[in-house]
């Protein structure tokens, strides 16, 4: 798009964006097939979003988190989910299979960690949730390269600040 620094890829190219977010709901409808959860999914979504860094998604996958009845104790202590003590067995493995993706550029799934995994998860849930984590980690790169702007939700509250600078 002319006149700006960054390219909205998403913008400049609507037709293969469009095919991508076909893709999501695709995952998410033979997720729900499948047994696995909307919440499950938006967790895959929220962690591969913080180790990524996209503040975008963080926000908008946060949105939806909280929409379909995540807890904001949850979300807060996403990043430290291993000690929490918070999520359920599927719900780990998922955070396994999110951080696994994100990051397979230092580190592959062991038989060990299938063979882990395979005891919360069938392989279609597996599957799905590469699926997923793959997903939400193109559209972080696309967000982060495009300098996708994150914009105020009155429904999360008032930004810090706002009180003090209304005095």
């Amino acid at each position: 798009m002319a006149g700006y620094r960054y390219v909205y890829t998403d913008k400049q190219m609507p037709t293969v964006h469009g095919a991508m977010a076909q893709v999501s709901n695709e995952i998410r409808a033979r997720a729900t097939e499948h047994g696995l959860d909307r919440i499950a999914l938006e967790l895959v979504n929220l962690r591969a979003s913080q180790i990524n860094g996209c503040a975008f998604c963080l926000h908008l996958h946060t949105h939806l988190a909280l929409r379909e009845g995540e807890s904001p104790q949850r979300i807060a202590v996403l990043p430290a989910w291993r000690e929490s003590g918070l999520f359920t067995r599927v719900e780990q493995a998922a955070l396994k299979v999110a951080e696994a993706v994100t990051l397979v550029a230092e580190r592959h799934l062991s038989d060990d960690e299938y063979d882990l995994l395979r005891e919360d998860l069938t392989d279609d849930q597996l599957a799905l949730l590469v699926y997923a984590a793959s997903m939400i980690n193109a559209f972080n790169r696309i967000s982060i390269l495009s300098h996708h702007p994150v914009t105020y939700r009155e429904q999360f509250g008032s930004p810090p600040g706002a009180a003090r600078d209304g005095q």
